[in-house]
């Protein structure tokens, strides 16, 4: 009995620690807090986006308290090689994309924190000009992996390709010109791909493979990586 008293004790301390951190840490600390994408990122918030991305009675309130325009999209059937389920066309966030968006919720509501609290302050404070609209090759695409026979995130409306920003003071940073080369402009790329990490399930640039010279991949899928 008194190993039985002393394993409990030690399976108790842990857990009530967890317990009072949760009860007391801000709600961006908090995996189970409501999902607010408006509040600065933190610990929680990563699994606060990926329950989004599963749950769209989670994350279509989301977007609307958040103030994103959207126009929801009819789920595709069942049967077709690529879908997009639970999606939208995304009509206006903080910053104008170069194209007309397609993607899931989950994929918006990530892509709006991105934007809000990693791309937009970081053109600030590292370029000293705001972001007059974000460059991209787009969303939903029934497409393959290239150089390979496995469908992207694109197929399912999960990812987006971000090639480059362009800035209020007329100045256009994109990837394939400014990766790696050093001095601000590579600085706040690094800074926006990191970011994108702590976000998006799959993050990938320049320094994954060829394939992504000229742009940064970020998705919502089941993968994980960083890259």
């Amino acid at each position: 009995m008194p190993h039985l008293r002393a394993w409990l004790i030690l399976l108790a301390v842990p857990a009530l620690c967890v317990a009072l951190f949760l009860m007391s840490a801000p709600p961006r600390h908090n995996p189970f807090a409501p999902v607010d994408l408006t509040d600065r990122p933190g610990f929680g918030t990563g699994h606060q986006l990926a329950r989004a991305a599963k749950h769209p009675q989670v994350c279509f309130p989301a977007l609307d308290t958040a103030g994103v325009l959207y126009t929801p999209l009819d789920d595709s059937q069942k049967d077709e090689k690529c879908g997009l389920y639970n999606g939208l066309t995304l009509d206006r966030t903080l910053t104008p994309y170069s194209a007309t968006l397609r993607m899931t919720c989950g994929e918006a509501a990530a892509l709006y924190v991105w934007e809000r609290h990693v791309a937009r302050p970081a053109a600030v404070d590292i370029l000293g000009s705001p972001i007059a609209r974000i460059e991209t090759y787009g969303s939903f695409a029934c497409r393959n992996i290239a150089g390979s026979g496995r469908l992207s995130q694109h197929a399912r409306g999960n990812a987006i390709d971000i090639s480059g920003f362009r800035l209020e003071d007329g100045r256009l940073i994109d990837v394939k010109t400014f990766w790696g080369k050093g001095g601000k402009e590579a600085k706040f790329l690094k800074k926006v791909h990191s970011g994108a990490c702590d976000l998006f399930s799959v993050t990938l640039g320049p320094e994954y493979n060829a394939a992504h010279r000229d742009h940064l991949h970020m998705d919502m899928g089941p993968g994980s990586a960083c890259k």
